[in-house]
């Protein structure tokens, strides 16, 4: 019966899925709807005629005893799904159920308002469920189950107290028969939402659900779930007798389980498993009606709290898999930013390479013009010719040096790290920018202990930051035109963290307060023509060894900027 609920549902929601999709709602198109909503009707009265045939157990005075009732979660699930609309639907399916199944001999104008009652009822609480408490069909959250169970109940008392008092108004029932039937009526009609309402929900609103999840793990787990489900149950009615509702609590631990490993679908699935068997075997071993109540209010208490775990655990199933999304949403937009990053780093390597070759060729030309003068002179200097051709040789190399050193930066995205000892790389620096600041008339000096440790990173990319602190200094102190202009390079090794700091200070003219905020961004310069790039690129090159590169002062006289780079082994 289960498989042919699920099929119809299934069938009835491929026919939707096509309708066109007004205001939220799938709504079927304008040809053929009369027929289309004809046939869904019918097949819906059909289902509930047929689900209140099985469930049925006999009529007490006019009011039917029952388990549980199927074909009503059926058609309350289709009005929460569709609107209130299906209430006719209902009405119809009971009038037919009371005839058909009944074969009640109450007058027909009791058996219409009966219809009536329960069709008002429950199409008025699926109305405010559904569009004044805004119940979500899918059942997402716990706030929906629990309105769900809510409406039901609040759907079965209203019916059952409006039925028996028709009853009662017809003479049919007196008070004890009141007590009689509507006990079962009402927890029949709970159990009935409680079970499938929540499991029609489910399936319509995820109809590949167990398809998409089928697999022989999957079966053999199904099949695990309902050898444990029999066996409790079994052990309940069957082998415990009469007293068996005792040691129902045996059912709870495999209808749990479910819920826990498949959510609220696992939990839908499970006590529909567990209802069917129970009612199966309460059947075959002859319960009467009030066993079958006592029974049901135990499932009512089974059915809240799988459905609750159920929905807890996808609730935080969903919670999860909004994390993960938006996890992988964050990693996609990293690599695009990467990505970006990657283009503006090439879209300004002409500019950095223009500004850092631009210097070392510069030294290049005026020591090649020394050497020719020196070299056309009369008095011809050849010892000072040969240091200046060294010089020059120094400064091709180190401008070869930095475009392989910058395009391997680019390729790799990281420096090439070699061993370093921190008074060569200064030394070699002030030999670089030695014949260029000495031209300007400035002194250099430099003070580095001869035992400061050594240290892993790029000795060229390194290099060249100590380079451009230098030339800036010099041009600085030349562009003022001061006289003893002094630079001095000190290096020192710190602790905690252990690190080597480097210092380049100059007398020169200092550093404007409005340009020192933004001196390591790009495009910022105190030159007339300069780029802007120097500082910047030394920054990132500081910041790719794990240092970092400050101004320390900036007056007048007492400039120096300052960089770190920690002391690494291996």
């Amino acid at each position: 019966m289960e498989l042919a609920i699920v099929k119809w549902v299934g069938r009835i929601d491929h026919l939707m899925a096509g309708w066109p999709l007004v205001g939220g709602r799938r709504l079927p198109p304008r040809s053929g709807t009369a027929l289309m909503s004809g046939l869904i009707a019918a097949g819906v009265i059909a289902a509930y005629v047929l689900l209140e045939w099985l469930s049925f157990i006999h009529e007490y005075k006019g009011v039917p005893i029952t388990p549980w009732n199927p074909g009503l979660g059926l058609v309350f699930a289709f009005m929460l799904l569709r609107g209130a609309r299906y209430a006719a639907v209902l009405f119809a399916g009971a009038v037919i159920a009371e005839i058909a199944v009944l074969r009640s001999n109450l007058a027909w104008s009791v058996i219409i308002s009966i219809a009536a009652i329960i069709a008002a009822g429950y199409g008025l609480v699926a109305r405010m469920a559904r569009d004044k408490l805004r119940l979500d069909a899918g059942l997402n959250r716990l706030r929906d189950v629990v309105l769900l169970l809510a409406s039901g109940v609040a759907g079965a008392v209203l019916v059952a107290v409006f039925i028996c008092l028709l009853l009662l108004a017809d003479e049919d029932l007196d008070l004890d028969d009141v007590l009689v039937a509507a006990g079962p009526l009402l927890t029949g009609d709970i159990i009935g939402i409680a079970v499938i309402t929540p499991l029609a929900l489910r399936l319509a609103s995820h109809p590949r659900w167990l398809l998409d999840r089928l697999s022989l793990r999957v079966l053999l787990e199904l099949l695990v779930f309902v050898a444990a489900v029999a066996a409790a149950l079994w052990v309940i009615v069957g082998a415990a007798g009469p007293d068996g509702f005792k040691r129902f609590y045996l059912v709870f631990l495999p209808v749990v389980v479910a819920a826990t490993r498949y959510g609220l679908d696992g939990a839908c699935i499970g006590l529909a498993v567990t209802q069917l068997g129970l009612v199966g075997l309460l059947h075959g071993y002859g319960y009467d009606a009030n066993a079958f109540t006592e029974f049901q209010l135990l499932m009512l208490l089974l059915s809240a709290t799988g459905l609750t775990v159920g929905v807890v655990v996808t609730e935080r199933q969903h919670a999860f898999d909004a994390v993960r999304e938006i996890e992988t949403r964050l990693k996609a937009k990293e690599v695009e930013a990467a990505q970006a990053a990657r283009f503006n780093l090439v879209s300004g390597t002409a500019a950095a390479l223009a500004h850092e070759i631009n210097q070392p060729m510069t030294a290049a030309r005026a020591l090649a013009r020394s050497v020719q003068h020196l070299l056309r002179s009369s008095d011809m200097d050849l010892a000072r010719a040969n240091t200046n051709l060294s010089n020059l040789i120094k400064q091709i190399d180190h401008a070869g040096g930095v475009v392989s050193r910058m395009r391997e930066f680019l390729r790799r995205g990281r420096p090439h790290s070699s061993t370093i000892v921190a008074g060569e790389l200064l030394s070699g620096a002030l030999a670089l920018a030695g014949a260029d600041v000495t031209a300007k008339g400035i002194a250099m000096a430099l003070d580095a202990p001869d035992d400061l440790p050594a240290f892993h990173g790029d000795a060229i990319q390194l290099q060249e930051v100590v380079l451009n602190l230098v030339r800036n200094a010099a041009e600085a102190i030349a562009g003022a035109r001061m006289r003893d202009g002094r630079i001095c390079i000190v290096a020192r090794r710190l602790g905690e963290p252990e690190r080597i700091e480097i210092a380049v200070a100059d007398n020169g003219p200092g550093i404007a307060a409005e340009v020192a905020d933004r001196l390591f961004h790009p495009l910022a310069t105190s030159k007339t023509d300069g780029l802007g790039l120097g500082l910047s690129i030394s920054a990132s090159i500081v910041e790719a060894h794990g240092g970092r590169i400050w101004l320390q002062a900036g007056e007048p006289g007492a400039t120096e900027f300052r960089f770190s780079l920690p002391l690494m082994t291996g």
